[in-house]
């Protein structure tokens, strides 16, 4: 599995220069061979679904962040009754969780669909960084199934738990997104200290007592979920900056800073012991990936370019988690990416040798926008053509010459290039060279969907491959097409 992904060591230098957070690291091979093997498997589903949902959503605003006194643009108060009074507006906030009612809550029809677009596992916000639980933690009321919620006497208040079992039901991986700072746990953000940003607001080495309380709750929490939910595949953790601190020296080698709005220069040492955390989480779920995100070491399985596609090729396990629609969390009248946008992305992304974790937003009554399911209707009528093209692929140099993606299958000599049509919509040529490749002597090239195979040629720069009319009048899908190479030199 290394080979496949480590054969341009250059790549490295060149995209730590771009100073993006979720994706310059010093990668950590696990050493587990459960969780290697795991995230091989991991590897080969290509594309998976996250949802960012909470009570929040009534407010049809971006998760959390209004509630973070920073400057930036997301963190802006503009609902409630007196926007501009902080804590007026954190407790009219938090009293959110009173009239959180999504009594359309149909998680058998979100997995459904997910799992006819082709989607392969599903990361759900357990709990965001507020601290609204969306699962029955023991150990805080702040959650759906508080007494004080009027969906908890629902048959399906505990949402998580209906979730992972609807969509393991369709033969999905279960992840658990959980955010590691909590601004509603009073050893986080203690009551007597105002917050000055998204860290904790005192110093955990003046309290540490304190910290601990902190530390013991993020581990309950985490381990309920592991425990008590079926079999989890991934941990993924969001809130980067609660960890270790790293000595500045370590820091300042990495070179990273402001660029992605993502880092922020104030570091606290917020050291929630991963590592005795991971351990104790793979003992409840044997082979468990887990996503320290932001987090350089042996706990951040993969990483995760946050609502971006990396520009080459990166030489780790990664995925891009991107937004389909308006915004992470629900807001109204949301605009969807195309049916083309979200395909030529999708085959991108994977001939980079990364997966595509497409972010949607249920509604504050429990249902989908309806753009969410026609896109995903569309993706998936595209897939069933083209999957071999897709699943269980490596990423194989060139990778992308122009609009020609390549992908190979890691088991065979087989090798995939995807012509994504231009922009004036005219299909795909009688003719195009893929450059960089060169098809073995007796290779046989066929389309994915098609009858027959094409007439190819190879030439000083790739090979040359003819689409019949023929089969240009009657093509197996619109929008890319995927020609398989049997053998390439």
């Amino acid at each position: 599995m290394k080979k496949l992904i480590l054969f341009i060591p250059i790549l490295f230098v060149l995209i730590a220069n771009a100073q993006y957070e979720h994706e310059v690291t010093n990668y950590t091979w696990p050493t587990d061979e459960k969780v290697l093997e795991k995230l091989d498997d991991w590897q080969d589903m290509k594309f998976g679904l996250l949802m960012h949902w909470g009570s929040y959503s009534q407010w049809g605003i971006v998760e959390s962040w209004s509630i973070c006194p920073e400057d930036y643009g997301w963190c802006q108060r503009k609902k409630g009754s007196n926007p501009d009074d902080y804590f007026t507006y954190k407790k009219e906030y938090e009293n959110l969780k009173l009239s959180f009612n999504p009594t359309a809550f149909n998680p058998e029809k979100w997995a459904k669909a997910a799992s006819n677009a082709g989607m392969k596992y599903v990361v759900f916000t357990t709990k965001h960084h507020d601290g609204f639980c969306m699962f029955d933690s023991k150990y805080t009321d702040y959650k759906i199934t508080s007494k004080e919620s009027p969906f908890s006497g629902n048959p399906k208040a505990n949402v998580t738990k209906e979730i992972f079992n609807a969509f393991r039901a369709e033969g999905l991986w279960a992840g658990a997104y959980f955010s590691k700072p909590d601004w509603h746990n009073e050893n986080y953000w203690d009551p007597k200290f105002p917050p000055f940003d998204r860290n904790v607001n005192y110093d955990p080495d003046l309290y540490p007592e304190k910290w601990e309380k902190f530390v013991d709750f993020t581990h309950n929490q985490i381990m309920e979920l592991m425990t008590d939910y079926g079999k989890v595949d991934i941990l993924w953790l969001d809130g980067g900056w609660v960890s270790k601190k790293e000595p500045e020296a370590v820091r300042n080698s990495y070179n990273v800073r402001e660029k992605s709005g993502f880092i922020k220069g104030r570091t606290v040492n917020q050291d929630i012991r991963m590592s005795e955390l991971a351990a104790k989480a793979r003992e409840k779920q044997p082979g468990l990936i887990v996503v320290d995100r932001a987090v350089r070491g042996p706990n951040q399985n993969y990483l995760t370019p946050e609502n971006r596609v990396p520009d080459a090729q990166l030489p780790y396990p990664w995925e891009s988690c991107i937004i389909a629609g308006g915004g992470w969390s629900w807001v109204p009248n949301p605009q969807f990416m195309s049916p083309k946008q979200s395909i030529h992305m999708l085959i991108d992304i994977v001939a980079k040798g990364g997966n595509l974790l497409y972010n949607i937003g249920p509604g504050p009554d429990g249902r989908w926008p309806a753009g969410a399911y026609e896109l995903l209707d569309a993706m998936g009528k595209w897939i069933d053509v083209n999957g071999e093209a897709i699943y269980s692929t490596r990423a194989i140099e060139p990778f992308k010459t122009e609009n020609i993606c390549l992908t190979q299958q890691k088991d065979t000599k087989a090798v995939y290039a995807l012509y994504l049509e231009e922009a004036d919509g005219a299909g795909i040529p009688e003719s195009f060279e893929v450059k960089g490749i060169f098809a073995a002597k007796n290779a046989k090239l066929s389309m994915l969907g098609a009858k027959g195979n094409l007439k190819w040629q190879n030439t000083d720069s790739g090979v040359k491959i003819f689409i019949p009319k023929k089969m240009r009048q009657n093509l197996p899908c619109d929008l890319a097409w995927a020609v398989k190479i049997s053998e390439v030199k």
